[in-house]
Order: C-alpha cells, then sequence, then structure tokens
C-alpha cells in the first residue's frame, strides 16, 4: 500500500535527511521532537511538528509508547525511526505492527534475531558466516576467566544486548579480565537494561569493515558495497570510507556474498548493515554483528552508488517494486566521509555545547555536507555531539584524501569546540594518506603522539 504520511522519530541530521526524501516521493511529513528541537531546521522543514516531551530523550525519543502515540495521533500511516534512539528496538518496530503503521526498517521479527549479539553469531554460523572464537553468554567472572582460557588471550569482553562499544573491554590476561568484568556488565546494564557479558578472541591488526544490504523482505537482498570504518576512538567511529580500498578483490567479493547470505537466510525487510572484522594477517574476515537500521555513514555508500538509501528505505516501505537488480549498482570512484563533533579534543574529548556564531562549512565540486546546523543554532547537551558529516566523493583514494584535507582545512565554526583540528591532523598523515591503518591506530599511534590520550 503506497504511503501518504510518515512520522519521522528522531532530530538532527537525518530527521532533516528524511524529511527531505519524503517530500520528493510526495509524502507529507510529520517531525515528532522534543521541546529543546522545536525550532530546529528540521522542524521547520516539516509539514508538521509534535512535541514528544522535554528534552532529556528519556521522556522523549526513548519512549515508545509515546512516540507511536504521536504517529497515530497525526494520522501518520509510516513511521521512519532514524539511527539511534529506538531505530533497532524491536519494541517500537511490534508497536508500528500492532497498531497498522508502517514501520520503515526490518520487522519486530528480524530486529529480535540480529538484536541479540550471541543470537545473531548462531545466526551467522547456520548461513555459513565464519565467527571469531568466542564463548557462550557467561554469568560468572571465573566462567569469563575458564572461557578466556579455552579462547587464548587477549580477548574482547563484549556486552550482549548492545554495540557502539558500550561495556566492550579489552583483557590481556585473566588478572585483568577479572578486574574489567564487573566493570562491564555495570557499562552495559546501565546502557542497554542487560549485563548479559560474552567473550570473543581480540584480532591484534584489524580492520573494521561492513557492508550496506537493503532487503526487499522476500528473500533478496541488495548490497551497495561495503565499507572501511577502522578510524575510531573507544570503538566510537570517526571518519568512514567507502569502497575498503585496502581489500583483495576475492576478500571483496566473499565479503559481499557473506552479507547478502547471511539476511537473505531470515528475509529481512529494509536497510540493514552487516559489520565484520577483517584480520590483515590472515586476510580472513570475521562476522560481528548486524546494525537493523540505517547507519550514520550511509553517505559514503550512497556516494560511490549513486543511490539515495533513504528515499529507498521508504519506497521499499511503501511496497514500491525495486527500481533495480544487483547488477545495476554500480560503483564509481571513492567517498570518505569524516564526523563533526561539537567535542575539545584538548579536554579529553568533552562535550561542548552551546550557541554557533560563526558556520562556514565547505563547498565545492564533490563535497556534500549532511547537517541541521546553521548560524545560530544550538548545540544542545542532551544529545550526541555531532553536529554534521561532511562527505567528500573523488575518482580514486589518493584524490578522495585530497579533497577531504582541503574542504576540513576550508571549515569555519566558532562559538563551540571541535575536532575538526583533529581531524585535519589525522587527514594529513602519512599512514592515513597511504592507508597503513587499522582498528588501534588512532589511540596507539597518532593520539599519543599528539598529546592526546585514546582511551
Amino acid at each position: 500500500m503506497p504511503l501518504r504520511r510518515v512520522l519521522i522519530a528522531n532530530r538532527g541530521e537525518i530527521a532533516l535527511r528524511i524529511v527531505r526524501a519524503a517530500k520528493s516521493l510526495g509524502l507529507e511529513t510529520v517531525l515528532a521532537a522534543s521541546a529543546a528541537d522545536r525550532d530546529s531546521l528540521a522542524a521547520r522543514e516539516a509539514d508538521r511538528v509534535v512535541t514528544l516531551g522535554p528534552a532529556p530523550a528519556r521522556a522523549s525519543y526513548l519512549d515508545a509508547n509515546l512516540v507511536v502515540h504521536a504517529a497515530r495521533s497525526t494520522g501518520c500511516d509510516a513511521l521512519h525511526p532514524g539511527y539511534g534512539f529506538l531505530s533497532e528496538r524491536a519494541v517500537l518496530a511490534r508497536l508500528c505492527e500492532e497498531h497498522g503503521i508502517v514501520f520503515v526498517g526490518p520487522s519486530s521479527d528480524a530486529i529480535e534475531k540480529v538484536g541479540d549479539k550471541l543470537a545473531a553469531r548462531r545466526l551467522a554460523n547456520v548461513a555459513g558466516v565464519a565467527t571469531t572464537p568466542g564463548s557462550q553468554q557467561l554469568a560468572t567472572v571465573e566462567e569469563a576467566v575458564a572461557a578466556a582460557e579455552q579462547i587464548g588471550f587477549p580477548v574482547l569482553i563484549k556486552a550482549s544486548a548492545g554495540g557502539g562499544g558500550r561495556g566492550m573491554v579489552i583483557a590481556h590476561d585473566a588478572a585483568s579480565l577479572r578486574d574489567d568484568f564487573a566493570r562491564a556488565a555495570a557499562e552495559a546494564k546501565e546502557a542497554f537494561g542487560d549485563g548479559a557479558l560474552f567473550l570473543e578472541r581480540y584480532v591484534e591488526r584489524a580492520r573494521h569493515v561492513e557492508v550496506q544490504v537493503m532487503g526487499l523482505g522476500d528473500g533478496r537482498v541488495l548490497h551497495f558495497g561495503e565499507r572501511d570504518c577502522s578510524m575510531q576512538r573507544r570503538y566510537q567511529k570517526m571518519i568512514e570510507e567507502a569502497p575498503a580500498a585496502a581489500l583483495p578483490a576475492p576478500t571483496r567479493r566473499r565479503l559481499h556474498e557473506a552479507a547478502v547470505a547471511l539476511l537473505a537466510s531470515i528475509g529481512y525487510r529494509n536497510a540493514g548493515t552487516v559489520e565484520l572484522l577483517y584480520d590483515i594477517d590472515r586476510d580472513d574476515f570475521y562476522f560481528m554483528e548486524v546494525n537493523a537500521r540505517i547507519q550514520v555513514e550511509h553517505p559514503v555508500s550512497e556516494m560511490i552508488c549513486g543511490v539515495d538509501l533513504i528515499r529507498l528505505q521508504l519506497e521499499i516501505a511503501g511496497g514500491a517494486p525495486p527500481r533495480f537488480a544487483q547488477d545495476d549498482i554500480v560503483q564509481h570512484g571513492h567517498a570518505i566521509e569524516a564526523r563533526i563533533l561539537a567535542e575539545n579534543p584538548q579536554r579529553g574529548f568533552l562535550p561542548s555545547p552551546g550557541r554557533i556564531v560563526r558556520w562556514r562549512p565547505p563547498q565545492g565540486e564533490g563535497v556534500r555536507l549532511d547537517s541541521a546546523i546553521e548560524e545560530g543554532s544550538v548545540v544542545s547537551p542532551y544529545y550526541d555531539s555531532m553536529i554534521a558529516k561532511l562527505i567528500v566523493h573523488a575518482a580514486d583514494r589518493r584524490r578522495a584524501v585530497a579533497r577531504l584535507r582541503d574542504a576540513l582545512e576550508a571549515f569555519e565554526v566558532d562559538g563551540v569546540a571541535t575536532n575538526i583540528a583533529l581531524l585535519r591532523a589525522i587527514v594529513g598523515h602519512a599512514d592515513f594518506i597511504d592507508n597503513r591503518l587499522d582498528t588501534r591506530w588512532l589511540e596507539n599511534v597518532f593520539l599519543p603522539h599528539h598529546g592526546q590520550q585514546g582511551g
């Protein structure tokens, strides 16, 4: 059934992207915003705005019943959750299903199947996708030590119910595992409401590679290539690229096939990302997790494939027949995204809320900015510190790096501290230019030599 009116249950640049994509399809848009976001750029462009509640996310964006009530009370027949907040919570998708609202994302059943990391690992094994040696759910630290001795140190302590680095700790020996286990469990409990942990073997030299997919809901799954997201601090991505230029071609093909096979096995619908760990020394990869939503870094996939993934999400949700097959998705050039954060790297990456008094983003060929910021905008202390995504595209990686370096040099922001100077230094480093990177490069190589701590 074609969609008519969509509720956008998010904020910032992703809310603005969804509003614009929906309008390009002739859909009416309703923004569900907190009181702090009533005057945002997304709110001004939406056809209607409803206030969910006060600024704290738990009283607005994280209240599934409130969000669905907003959709029902405004006559919306669809709901797009964006990323973050409730986007990967099966409870929101299930409430939409119960009330006849189209959830612009996977089914609640699919979210549950891939949302728990241990369950997703089992699903990957059934689909023939390799996983890193690891444990089942662990109840006590003694179980963890016994499991680690079988797996072999170092190991990674991981939260079963969530991601984003919360509850994730490297343990190099039994003593550090004993010290960190309870802390990781407490952090996971606070972040996800579930303190369950498990262990995985820690790969010393790895790249974080992920495949962008779009399930059609009938067993067919399209992929839009892979991204390299190895530039991370505390497991939080800072710079993402597409394609993953360091991968050998045969490995790249196997990566795509594995991601498609995994999600096709459950009849996956709409956007998703299969995250994998690439072992540099072994030229092999292991399944990590599935993100059952659109991701922050999806623009680099859009740039190399020439497809608006947000618009495609809405088309699939509305039951439109697919406009292309896998062979029609052709990749061109190289794209890089840098996350612009209102944080102060010189003060331990402390958030820097406040009013933007100067906003002069770069422009030009091959330069794109995804942001809901303008001069006079207020960066709220209540939400994530990302204020923009700077994306560049060029014919190859070398030219894309040069274009990103020039764009960062031209970017002017005053009123709040940002990480732009840090990004300039990273992009100008010889290791980055030559693509000699792994997931620990930023914390182990770059930050210690620039007077900053990665941990």
